[in-house]
Order: structure tokens, then C-alpha cells, then sequence
């Protein structure tokens, strides 16, 4: 059989088939491999209801596992195998000792001729475009290299002559890094399973090698989720590109406008730093009702507070975040850092801002970020890709990161701010026996702002911002100097 359907061979899951640029060429062999547990029989099932959705013959050659376990997998994830051909290679009775016809046979007992002229009547019978096939039992029953080398190339060149496109699962049990294969096939695709210390397994997926193809290189991660891999490719900032006008953003409060010379730049990001507790979250919530006041839609990844008492705190503030999200004017999305990968988080924003068209995007906090990448050279070049994405689709993008300790010296448990474009810091300071709060701005690369330092307040009307404050010294450090009558103080905060 030859000739070509037209066009690549999909795999069936919109992200990995967005890593190889399509799918898979057509009349080649390609191999899956991982250790068991991986995705790789899902991966194939996916394969070959593909081809059986395209009305393509599909056939499943399984010598490791029974049709019956292949059905009830795809069962799992709410598949019909109706249109998709199983052949359970089984030893045939001439081969088992007749004294012995009830003992267990395993691969080894079965010629390697033997099988593969069952795997070759298989073929004949169904003629399909597609096959999988089992690599592991071959490679025992080959018992050694170089014949499994040759077995290989013999099962390479029979499926070209009859047009196939194949699939060689290998689970990498063996002892030895056999790479016998990876010489012989088309494409290496390979899956992998990571175990943190704490939280739930990852899994990422790597194009190997794909002959005189480009492919999106790089780990990209994935989850086995109820309806096969949902695969989460690698995020490439430079691939991304639209044309928008750059207004600039008010909050709405009119001294943190003021602070910010006008407001923040569409299409830029903002961090907001500071210790627990010096509203953060809700500096960055007013930019939320300031884009939905314009008729925008925002949304809110909140990685470290409950989304119950988050509403609860913002409607004692004034802002009723609930009713917003109710009617669908922001996303709120709780993140839970030990379940999600880095990945997966960031297709999340991208949905949100392909498929959804929301331009105002808060992350409240990269400290949870981090918990979910605990390698923090990684995690700079994750935010980095992140930001410069946003930036690129014209989404304004706030950030919160909470500084370890209350006053004094105080460290970030990472430092980006570098990458932000713009730098809010909020501060603690005690003046007139009381602990106060503090509102500057310490960077904004895109146009002037004020270079003093204000003291704001939260209440039961939410966020308001005084004027400077020209009568204290070192108050970023948290216990200032009085050098005047304090004129300039705000109210009590419980005022």
C-alpha cells in the first residue's frame, strides 16, 4: 500500500502536535519511549483515534498488554476503540510444551521468527496507516544487540513498503542505554515522570530528534489528565507579537496615579513589593476595577490566599470581587502550587489572554510561583518568557512578591525586579508611636514618576493615598528620622 492521505499524521493532542510543527510525516517510524507509567499507551491510543476519526485504518500490535487492559484504558479516559484494530500477540500452541499447556509463558519462550511473522500477518490482514507496536518483548526475545538492530531495520523497511506510519513504544527497562533505536527511527519522542519531595509527580515530554524537521525543543510539561496528555509547550515570548497602543492606566486612586506620573503603560508589567501585610493584593485589585470600569476583563491567579476569604477581605475594603467574578468581568483562579507545574500555569494565562482577550493580568504572588519551580534560574527565565508574552499581546500584567521580615533590611525570595517595568514598593515605619504605612515608586522605564515617598492607608473605604511625606528620613528602612512637627501625617488608619 502507498500513497500519502495528505498533510502529517497527527498525534491527537493539540500540544504535542503544536511541538512537531503538525504531527508526524507520514510513511516513517517514529519512536515513543519512557518508563512505565509516563503516558506512552495513552499517548499511542490518542495516535491511533486520530487516524480512526480521519476514517484511516488503525492497528494496535500489543505484546506486553491484553486487549482487555488496552480497552478498559481507554475506557478510563471515555474513549470508543470501536474503529481501531487490537492484535493481543499471543504465542501460538505449537510453541508451548504439551506436557505444559497450562503453565505461564513469558516473551522469552517465544521465537523472535515466530513473532514477527505474526506482526507481519497482522499487518497483511488489516493494511492500516497506522500501527503501534512494543518494543521491550523484542528486545529480550532479539537477546542480543546487533540481531535486535536488524530485527528493527527489518520491521523499518516492511511497514515503508506498505505505507504506514508507526509508532515503536519502549518502556526503557532495560539495564543497559540501549540506543539502538534512536539511530534507526525517524523521530525520538520521549516521556518523563519527575518525583518533587513534596507535591504531586511532573511529567514532561522531549522531541529527541525528528529527521529534517523543525520541532519546538526543549522539556515541555504535561499531565495525564481524564481524556488523554494535555501537553503544555514551551512558551517562546518572540513567537508572539501584536500591534496595540500604549495608554496609560490609571488605578483610580488619585495618589497612587500621582506617584506613578499618570498611571501604568499598557502592555508593560508592575511589581509590587513588600512585606506581608502592606497591601499588595489590593493595590493590584484596583487596576482590576480600574480595567473593568473601562469595559475590559481582568483575571487574578491568587496562589497563596483562599479564594472564600479573599472575597470577604475585598468587600470589607469596599471592592465586592465576588460579584465581579459572578458576572464574568475577572477571572479569579485559585493556584495550587504543589499540584501545578510551572507549564501548565502558564497555558492558563495564555487562555485567558488568546481565547478570552483579557488585557489586565495579576499574579498574587511570585512567591507561590517559586514554590512551584524551586530552581530559581529556571524560574527567572519562566517569568521572563511570561512577561515579555504579555507585554507582546498589549496585557498590562501585576505581579506581588512578599519580602521576608517586617521592617529593617528586607530581602525578596527572588529578584525580578529587574524584569518589571515598572516598581511599586511598600514599606512599614513607625512615626508618633504607631506603625504606618509607606507607597513609592522606585522604577518606571516608561515615562516620569514622583521620586518621594507617600504614606497611605487601608480602611473600610479602601486604599487611600496621602501626601508626600517631607518631614521624615529613612523611612523605606523602616524607622525614619523627624525632622519636622508632623505636618503631613495621615489620620488614624481607624478613622
Amino acid at each position: 500500500m502507498t500513497g500519502n492521505t495528505g498533510g502529517d499524521a497527527a498525534m491527537g493532542i493539540a500540544g504535542l502536535d503544536d511541538i512537531l510543527m503538525g504531527g508526524l510525516e507520514r510513511e516513517r517510524v517514529y519512536l515513543l519511549e519512557g518508563s512505565p507509567g509516563t503516558g506512552k499507551t495513552t499517548a499511542a491510543i490518542s495516535f491511533l483515534l486520530a487516524g480512526a476519526a480521519l476514517g484511516e485504518k488503525t492497528l494496535y500490535i500489543t505484546l506486553s498488554e491484553t486487549e482487555a487492559e488496552l480497552r478498559s484504558t481507554a475506557k478510563s479516559h471515555g474513549w470508543d476503540l470501536s474503529g481501531v484494530d487490537i492484535f493481543e500477540l499471543t504465542p501460538p500452541e505449537s510453541l508451548l510444551d504439551e506436557q505444559q499447556q497450562q503453565s505461564l509463558l513469558y516473551s522469552s519462550d517465544l521465537e523472535l521468527g515466530e513473532t514477527t511473522r505474526m506482526i507481519f500477518d497482522a499487518v497483511e490482514r488489516v493494511v492500516p496507516r497506522r500501527v503501534i507496536d512494543s518494543l521491550s518483548e523484542i528486545r529480550l526475545l532479539a537477546q542480543s544487540s546487533l540481531r535486535y538492530r536488524r530485527q528493527v531495520l527489518a520491521l523499518k523497511h516492511y511497514f515503508a513498503r506498505h505505507g504506514a506510519t508507526v509508532l515503536l513504544l519502549d518502556d526503557l527497562t532495560t539495564e543497559s542505554l540501549d540506543k539502538t533505536v534512536h539511530s534507526v527511527a525517524h523521530g525520538v519522542i520521549r516521556l518523563e515522570e519527575l518525583s518533587p519531595e513534596y507535591g504531586a509527580e511532573r511529567r514532561r515530554v522531549r522531541v529527541i530528534k525528528y529527521r529534517a524537521r523543525k520541532f519546538r525543543g526543549g522539556f515541555h510539561d504535561f499531565t495525564i489528565r481524564t481524556g488523554g496528555l494535555e501537553v503544555y509547550p514551551r512558551l517562546v515570548s518572540a513567537e508572539h507579537k501584536v500591534i496595540f497602543r500604549r495608554d496609560r492606566l490609571a488605578s483610580g486612586v488619585s495618589g497612587l496615579d500621582g506617584l506613578l506620573g499618570g498611571g501604568v503603560e499598557r502592555g508593560s508589567s508592575c511589581l509590587i513589593l513588600g512585606p506581608a501585610g502592606t497591601g499588595k493584593s489590593l493595590v493590584a485589585l484596583y487596576f482590576i476595577v480600574s480595567a473593568i470600569a473601562r469595559g475590559e476583563k481582568a483575571a487574578l491567579f491568587a496562589f497563596d490566599e483562599e479564594l472564600g476569604l479573599l472575597f470577604d477581605r475585598t468587600l470589607a475594603m469596599g471592592i465586592d470581587l465576588r460579584a465581579l467574578a459572578e458576572k464574568g468581568d475577572v477571572i479569579v483562579q485559585q493556584v495550587d502550587a504543589a499540584e501545578l507545574s510551572p507549564g501548565e500555569f502558564t497555558a492558563q494565562v495564555r487562555d485567558c489572554v488568546d481565547a478570552k482577550g483579557i488585557k489586565t493580568v495579576v499574579i498574587d504572588s511570585l512567591n507561590g510561583y517559586q514554590a512551584a519551580m524551586p530552581e530559581e534560574n529556571f524560574l527567572l527565565l519562566h517569568i521572563h518568557e511570561l512577561l515579555q508574552y504579555l507585554n507582546r499581546q498589549g496585557a498590562t500584567t501585576f505581579l506581588t512578591v512578599a519580602q521576608h521580615g517586617l521592617v529593617g533590611d528586607l530581602k525578596a525570595p527572588v529578584d525580578v525586579t529587574y524584569l518589571a517595568d515598572t516598581v511599586i514598593l511598600l514599606r512599614y515605619f513607625e512615626a508618633v508611636g504607631e506603625v504606618r504605612r509607606a507607597i513609592s515608586v522606585i522604577k518606571k522605564r516608561a515615562g516620569p514618576h514622583e521620586k518621594t515617598i507617600r504614606e497611605f492607608s487601608i480602611g473600610g473605604q479602601g486604599l487611600d493615598v496621602g501626601p508626600p511625606l517631607t518631614n521624615f528620613h529613612g523611612v523605606l528602612r523602616g524607622v525614619p528620622n523627624f525632622v519636622g512637627d508632623g505636618v503631613g501625617l495621615m489620620g488614624d488608619d481607624s478613622a
